[in-house]
C-alpha cells in the first residue's frame, strides 16, 4: 500500500523502494508511543515521581526497543517490562500493564499501526522533496 501511494506521489523510485521496506522494519513511532504512555501510567499509579530527564530518556529507550518490537498484534505491549524497569516497578505491575494494553488493544493496536505505516511514507516523501529541492538549486 505505500509502495502504491509512493508512485502515486511520483516520488524517487530509488528512494522509496529501499525507505518503505527499511521503514516497515524499523520505524515503530507507535510502538515508542505505546510503550512510553503505557510506563509512565505504571509510573504515575505507583506514585513514583521522576523527573523531565528521567521521561525524555524513557522516550528514547522506548524508541530503540520499538525497533525491535513485533509486527503483530500487541507486539509492542511485551517491551512494557523492560520499560518500566527503568523505574524499580516489579514484573508483576509490568505484567497488569500488559494486560490493560491489551483491554485498550482495538483502538490502541490499529492507531499504532497506522502511524507506523503512515510515517513510513512521510519520511520517504521528505528526503525525496529534499533532494529534489537540492537537485533544483
Amino acid at each position: 500500500m505505500n509502495i502504491a501511494l509512493a508512485k502515486r506521489l511520483n516520488l524517487d523510485e530509488e528512494t522509496y523502494s529501499v525507505a518503505i521496506p527499511l521503514g516497515a522494519n524499523i520505524n515503530m513511532a507507535g510502538a515508542a508511543i505505546t510503550i512510553t504512555v503505557l510506563t509512565l501510567a505504571a509510573v504515575h499509579t505507583l506514585g513514583i515521581e521522576i523527573s523531565f530527564v528521567s521521561a525524555v530518556l524513557l522516550s528514547m529507550v522506548a524508541a530503540l526497543c520499538a525497533c525491535g518490537a513485533s509486527g503483530v498484534a500487541g507486539g509492542s505491549l511485551l517491551l512494557i517490562p523492560l520499560a518500566c524497569s527503568l523505574f524499580g516497578i516489579s514484573d508483576d505491575v509490568a505484567a497488569q500493564m500488559i494486560g490493560v494494553g491489551f483491554v485498550i488493544g482495538i483502538l490502541q493496536d490499529s492507531t499504532e499501526t497506522a502511524l507506523n505505516s503512515s510515517t513510513d511514507v512521510l519520511f520517504t516523501a521528505a528526503v525525496c522533496l529534499e533532494e529534489e529541492r537540492k537537485n533544483n538549486a
